[in-house]
């Protein structure tokens, strides 16, 4: 079974995701692989400077995050000239993953992939689609909280990303995460971990 989680930004994915592989999932973080290949010595930092210039490289060698983000989120082009460098890298790595899984008997792969919606290639590559929701106003109070980030900064990512009703009607099922313990917050997710098997 392969399942995309996706949602918004301070949605909750990344817990979701946790609990999941918890359950017995084999979880593919897409974003971790992404900041591996754009990590110091990561395999797209040389054709990041290449595109984008030096100073889009930190001395460490890394991607410059920060300055990468203002300028994707200014230049829809330079947000696509990256993601052409990027998203090659990544579905390689995936799919290597997606083989170790299948040779050790996992039942059920979790994709987490924050633009799954954006990204259009992704559903026909799924089984189903798990979004994990909650309101806007929660998303910004829950990313100012763990990264400092400004409630301006984080309403741009956010507008940047899918629309909340596109991402709804794309899933086969929803986790509401809003108002939640823990606890209760894994109830759910042991419930849908259920329909996939697990």
């Amino acid at each position: 079974m392969r399942v995309g989680l996706t949602g918004g930004i301070g949605s909750g994915k990344s817990t979701v995701l946790g609990m999941l592989a918890t359950l017995g999932a084999a979880p593919i973080d897409a974003d971790a692989i992404s900041r591996a290949v754009t990590a110091a010595g990561g395999a797209a930092i040389a054709a990041i400077a290449q595109r984008f210039g030096p100073e889009f490289i930190t001395a460490e060698g890394a991607l410059d995050r920060e300055r990468m983000r203002a300028r994707a989120y200014a230049d829809p082009a330079a947000r696509r000239d990256l993601e052409a460098i990027i998203h090659p890298l990544v579905g390689a790595h995936i799919q290597r993953q997606v083989e170790e899984a299948s040779l050790a008997g996992r039942r059920c792969v979790v994709f987490d992939i924050p633009l799954l919606v954006e990204s259009g290639r992704w559903r026909r590559q799924l089984d189903r689609v798990l979004v994990v929701d909650c309101s806007p106003a929660t998303q910004v109070a829950r990313v100012i909280a763990r990264s400092g980030l400004s409630a301006s900064d984080v309403q741009a990512i956010i507008a940047a990303q899918a629309p909340r009703g596109l991402r709804l009607a794309a899933a086969d099922a929803v986790l509401c995460n809003e108002g939640l313990s823990l606890e209760q917050l894994h109830l759910q997710v042991r419930e849908a971990a259920r329909t996939f098997g697990l």
